[in-house]
Order: C-alpha cells, then structure tokens, then sequence
C-alpha cells in the first residue's frame, strides 16, 4: 500500500521529504549536565585527585573551556541555563521568593522560553533528571504552571526544591505527581540514592526514546544535586578515599595547585589565593577528614552515572553525534548548614513514615523514613541517612582550588566553572584534550543548542512576547575559531557584582542586611592574575569608571535594578 501510494507522489515533493529526512539525521543528541555545589578543580579533568574517569574521557575526547562562568548560586544559575538569560531578565534574580520586582519574581518567567520549549518547535524529544529549582511553589497542592512538564519537558525524574536528602528526597516527582522512594513503581532499586536515581531514569529515558522515537534527536537535562549539601554517600563509595584527606587542606590544594598549572588551566605565574582555614587549629579533626571523604564520594558517584548515560548512548549507536556538556552551578559552598549540634535533644517518638508518606522538610530537624531523627554536627559522622552535613568553608577553599571566595560572590571561587564539551561529529578531532581560553557563560548554552538544532529562538510563544537571547554560540570554539561575543559579561547576587571585559576584571563585595552596602570595586587583570590578588583599581581609575558605567548600563537593562535592598 505505501509503496504504491508513492508512485503517485511527484518528484519534488520526495526531494523535500529526502531533505526533511537528512536534516532531522544531521540534528545532534544535546545532553546538558550540570552539578551542585562543586568547585572548579574538584574533577579529574580539572585537577583533582577525586576519581572521574568518565568526565575525564569526554574531555580527553572533547574540549575543556577554562574562563567559562555560572551566577554563583544554585537557582539563578538553573534560569540563566534554562533561557539563555541573565537570571534578573528570566525572573530569578535572588532565590526562588517574590520580591514584588521584575528582576525577582522568584518564577522562571513567561517573557522568556525554556531550552526545551525552543527545542520543542522542532523536532527535539525533550527530558529532565534531577533538580529543578526554578518555582517557588513545591508543593503537591499549589500551582504546577512553572514545573519541567508545563516548560517544555516531556518526561521528568526529579525534586521542586533545592536541597534535601539523598535517601528520601522532599519533593520527589515522577512528572507532575509526588512520589517516594517506596511507592515509585517504575523505580525500585534494592538501595535509594538519589544520584543514582537521576542516573538510571535518565538512561531509562533514553531507553524509551529508542523505542517511542528512534528518529527523532533527544534533548536531555540532566541535573545531579550532587555534592550540594548533606553529605550522603553509599559506603562502597566512601571506602575508595579513606584516608585521603587526612593531611588536611593544604597538601590537597598544593597537588591541585600544580596539576592545574601542568595541564595548562591556569597560567605559569598564577598565584594561589589566600588560604582561610588553618588545619593545625581545626578542631573535630576526623569529622572534617570524614566529611571530604563523603564529598568525594558523591562526586565519584555521579561520574559513575554519567558513565551509564553515555554508555546508553554508545549501546544505541548515537554518541558519536550526541553533543554534551558538563558544568557546575556555582563554586564550593562555604555554607555551615548542619555544622552545628542540635541545641535540643533529639526525639526518641518518631515513627515510621508510611509508603504514601512524603518528607516536609529539606532540613534538620527532620527524621529518616525507617523513624530515626536526623543528627547534624561533629557527632554525626558524614555519609548515612541519619545525618546532615555541609563541608564548609576549608575544604570549600580546597574545591576551588586556586581561587578566592565561595558559592555566591562574584569573585572566581564564586563563579568560575569547569565546562566539558564533547561532540565528535562537531568538534574538529584536532582539538581533541585541548584547552579554550575564551570567557564564556552558561547564558552561552541555549545559544549553542539551539544554533547546532538550526532551530530558531523563537520571538513569542503561548501567545507571549519573548526576550531575545543574551548570549552567544560556542559552536565557533568547536572548529578553533573566536566565538562573536560583542558585549562584556557581567554578574550580580547578593550585591555581588561583577564585568568580566576582556582581560579586564571588575569586581565587588555586597552586604544585604539591615543596612545593605556596596563595597568599592576591585579591578583586576586576568591575563596575568586570575586569582584577583593583586587590585589594580586604584592605578587604573579610568578602566573602573568605565567598566562601573558599563555594569550600571547592564544593570538597568537587565532588570537588575531596582534593587530589592532599596539602595537606589
């Protein structure tokens, strides 16, 4: 019957279909992974001991950007990737609460269109695994309009929220319905990890893919909470770094130190940043040995699930065209989240949550779901379900190895992240395990994806004007080329800001409390000092002045301002 039914067709129009079918073949797989809380040199690939044998191979088979950046925090981070925008025009300028302005909504906005709502207006299948983070309404009753299925997705794996454990995870959802660890008939492995189980489901997907649309190419998001606070990991995991760490910060920061320098990520005359910690004075010293050892193992974890992905690909045959990209949200995290013991005793009355039962808080206090109360502070050794841990800041000064400051400043321990690409239809093999030196920023990936697709960005949708896009393809750098950036990058958290022009650095401490400040700018030549510590502001009055005008020209634009700290 088809057969004959094509006899009828005209000749032009099987070349069209012909064509149709060779340009959905030339569209690439696009896989974006991104991790939580980790510091620029924590992976292998960017010269860390930590064991990550498969980002190590994407990028000896790929390309590493060593300037790229992220927002400095988790969720603004999330709306920049999601919209190729600055987080203040997405929405999300602060954290996931509403400010009552246009730059803090707290709600990934509809002025925008999510990467997987652009890829959807072509031919993409369109899944997320892991951590959302972009809504501020994360519970099972309230509104769903800003959740991965109503943006674009259409299969989702993963937590609304933020943070939470990694046994039982609060807002848990298979698509838009909560779920458990317990109750998920489509999941039910004979241990729960939540790294493992954004793991699996993605290859899952995949999976699924190759059967409900082999011809179609995939876009996968996949979003790891790992090594975001607690410290959770699985024992066989924790065993491999015992022992470790047990020197302390500065023997591991000093081996990074020089692997970054030997691997080109840093240049010669690099200095190491100020070192804040002091190991000789660090009390509870096997708890803070214990808890790097946790971390690690999270991240060995995760690199073990990213194997199965791309495994995933190779078993169906379609690596070879898959473009991937890894990077982080923000840098190490200097927080004390569970640093501290309860000043109340523990309760000895909980019980058991049910199957159906899910977990109401992300935080201590909060309790296992076999009923035992979780513990926090140097009492509680890092790794199993009953605690709740954060490395804080030494070993925070460690992942971020060899720059200063932490997850949300604008300085490069804040910001600064490693990005793996790996394409080998797309990236020219003589770049294979090279280095790219150009700044970039996660605005750049929605830019890219949907340049490689040949999909435009799309000017309204659902009846909406869309914002046209901030930043620029990277697909330039895949063939050694300078990618067409026109404008200087720039940063703002927290009163944190900072303008990344060229080699020229512009940088500032903010203070949000009762009285919000705005500390002087520091200016700082990153050709020659990428660990900002030498302040060149004052013999260079005029750069500062125009890189302040061209921030505060920014700022006005991108809906930065009005502050919601009421400093204008």
């Amino acid at each position: 019957m088809i057969r004959n039914s094509m006899k009828k067709v005209s000749l032009p129009f099987v070349f069209c279909l012909t064509a149709t079918a060779l340009f959905a073949a030339r569209q690439p797989n696009l896989v974006i992974i991104m991790s939580d809380d980790m510091g620029f040199s924590d992976i292998g690939c960017y010269g860390g001991e930590i064991e990550t044998p498969n980002l190590d191979k994407l990028a000896a088979n790929g390309l590493r950007f060593t300037q790229f950046y992220n927002t400095s925090r988790c969720c603004p981070t999330r709306a920049s990737l999601l919209s190729g925008m600055y987080q203040h025009q997405a929405g999300i300028g602060l954290m996931e609460r509403d400010n009552k302005l246009p730059g803090y909504r707290g709600e990934l906005g509809r002025d925008v269109v999510s990467i997987a709502e652009a890829l959807g207006t072509g031919d993409y299948r369109r899944y997320m695994c892991g951590k959302w983070h972009v809504t501020k309404f994360v519970r099972p009753q309230g509104p769903k309009d800003n959740w991965p299925l109503q943006r674009g997705f259409e299969k989702f794996y993963g937590t609304i929220t933020g943070a939470g454990s990694f046994y039982d995870p609060a807002t848990l959802c298979r698509g838009n319905t909560f779920v458990t660890p317990v109750n998920d008939d489509k999941y039910q492995p004979k241990t729960y990890y939540y790294t493992d189980a954004i793991s699996d489901n993605a290859v899952a997907f995949l999976r699924e893919h190759a059967k409900e649309s082999p011809d179609q190419p995939a876009f996968l998001y996949l979003a790891y909470t790992t090594a975001h606070w607690p410290l959770h990991a699985l024992p066989r995991d924790i065993a491999k770094y015992k022992g470790k760490y047990d020197g302390g910060f500065d023997p591991v920061r000093a081996k990074r130190f020089k692997r970054l320098k030997e691997m080109g990520l840093i240049g010669e005359k690099v200095k190491l940043s100020h070192r804040p910690d002091d190991w000789e004075r660090t009390p509870n010293k096997e708890w803070e040995i214990r808890n790097m050892e946790v971390y690690a193992a999270m991240v060995d974890n995760m690199d073990q699930g990213i194997g199965r992905v791309v495994a995933e690909f190779e078993r169906q045959g379609t690596l070879d065209d898959t473009l991937i990209f890894f990077l982080q949200d923000n840098g190490g995290c200097a927080e004390g989240f569970g640093r501290y013991k309860s000043k109340r005793p523990y309760r000895a009355d909980l019980k058991p949550l049910g199957t159906n039962d899910l977990q109401s808080r992300i935080w201590p206090p909060m309790q296992t779901r076999d009923g035992r109360p979780v513990r926090n502070g140097p009492d509680a050794m890092a790794g199993p379900a009953d605690s709740f841990t954060g490395y804080a800041r030494g070993w925070a000064n460690v992942s971020n190895t060899p720059f200063r400051e932490y997850k949300h400043f604008a300085h490069e321990g804040g910001i600064s992240t490693p990005l793996v690409a790996h394409w080998p239809k797309g990236i020219d093999s003589s770049l294979n395990g090279k280095l790219n030196h150009q700044p970039g920023h996660v605005i750049d990936l929605m830019a890219t994806c949907l340049e490689v697709a040949d999909i435009p960005h799309p000017k309204k949708f659902g009846g909406k004007d869309i914002q046209p896009l901030e930043g620029v393809s990277l697909q330039p750098a895949f063939k050694g080329k300078k990618l067409k950036r026109k404008e200087a990058l720039f940063f703002e958290h927290h009163l944190n800001c900072a303008v990344r022009d060229g080699q020229w650095k512009l940088v500032r401490y903010g203070e949000t409390g009762r009285e919000p400040k705005l500390r002087p700018w520091e200016l700082f030549d990153m050709s020659k000092d990428r660990t900002e510590t030498n302040d060149l502001s004052k013999k260079h009055p005029d750069k500062v002045k125009a890189l302040n005008d061209k921030w505060e020209q920014w700022a006005a634009r991108a809906r930065v301002k009005p502050w919601p700290w009421k400093l204008d």
